[in-house]
């Protein structure tokens, strides 16, 4: 088939539909229905002459059709993007979609450049328009990996090949308990026995969890991907957790939080920019990349 911009535009709207695993889950980042969000991907398959996906009761799924066109899809619109930015970039300016993608929670530190960064850009050039995709940690990575997103900010344990990890700064994790539980307002002789017996929130941030050795019960029944998952938890009084110290002190202030013998109890881990080894920048992936490294140095 001959690709028109037709085309371009109902492959951006099933790129949407799969990142957000679902037509109704899709209605509010395109600002369309689910009637019409159905029609476009109707026509993208009949233009395909594809099945790309199985809907109904039981669920948004892809077939193998549709997994092999979602990530050609990706490789193509990162190609226009690189296209219209190269272009630009003859002409000495920068054009084009600045797509980040990040870890959540990262606003409320006062060390994060992003800020920063989509100001220096925006004040270079007013034919940017910016996606900030807040992402577990993994995805992140993937996001970077498979060409989504040519720049990505969040943490790594364990590096992915292919990709380049620059750290930006190191983020402070404590573990915390919330107003209402037994370990809020202890008696310090207690508080090894109430640790024995509290529930620990289970992070995806650090699957390695092992590592930290801090002998706590990790056999539990509470589990988030992201900090703000967490916080709920900790908010419950039923259960204890690590977070970032710049987002937990909002409760903390609040007399809600309390952080558990924070001398035993923390950890570190790096807060990486991320890029791919592979896919060649465009200027405008180039010059996101040097105003990100700068603000954080700043």
């Amino acid at each position: 088939m001959q690709v028109q911009d037709v085309d371009l535009r109902l492959l951006r709207i099933f790129v949407t539909i799969v990142e957000c695993g679902g037509l109704s889950a899709a209605e509010s980042r395109l600002n369309i229905g689910r009637s019409t969000i159905s029609t476009h991907l109707s026509d993208l398959e009949i233009r395909l002459g594809l099945k790309l996906c199985k809907r109904g009761r039981s669920g948004f799924e892809l077939t193998d059709a549709g997994r092999i066109t979602y990530q050609a899809s990706l490789e193509l619109l990162q190609q226009c993007e690189t296209f219209a930015s190269t272009v630009a970039g003859s002409r000495h300016q920068l054009a084009g979609r600045v797509t980040i993608a990040i870890i959540d929670t990262l606003v409320s530190d006062p060390r994060c450049g992003v800020a920063q960064a989509i100001a220096q850009l925006k004040a270079k050039s007013d034919n940017l328009q910016f996606d900030i995709y807040v992402c577990e940690a993994r995805e992140v990575e993937t996001s970077v990996a498979n060409g989504r997103s040519p720049v990505g900010i969040g943490v790594s344990r364990h590096h992915i090949r292919g990709l380049d990890y620059v750290p930006l700064h190191n983020e402070t994790n404590f573990l915390y308990c919330g107003k209402g539980h037994p370990l809020f307002d202890c008696d310090t002789k207690e508080i090894s026995k109430l640790l024995a017996q509290a529930e620990v929130v289970t992070s995806n941030y650090l699957r390695d969890k092992e590592s930290r050795n801090d002998g706590l019960n990790y056999q539990n029944s509470a589990s988030a991907y992201h900090d703000e998952g967490i916080a709920h938890l900790i908010l419950s009084g039923q259960f204890i957790g690590y977070l970032p110290e710049h987002y937990a002190s909002y409760w903390v202030d609040k007399g809600l939080f309390k952080a558990i013998l924070p001398e035993r109890y923390h950890y570190q881990i790096p807060v990486m920019l991320i890029t791919s080894k592979s896919n060649s920048a465009s200027p405008l992936a180039q010059a996101t990349i040097e105003v990100i490294k700068a603000c954080h140095l700043e």
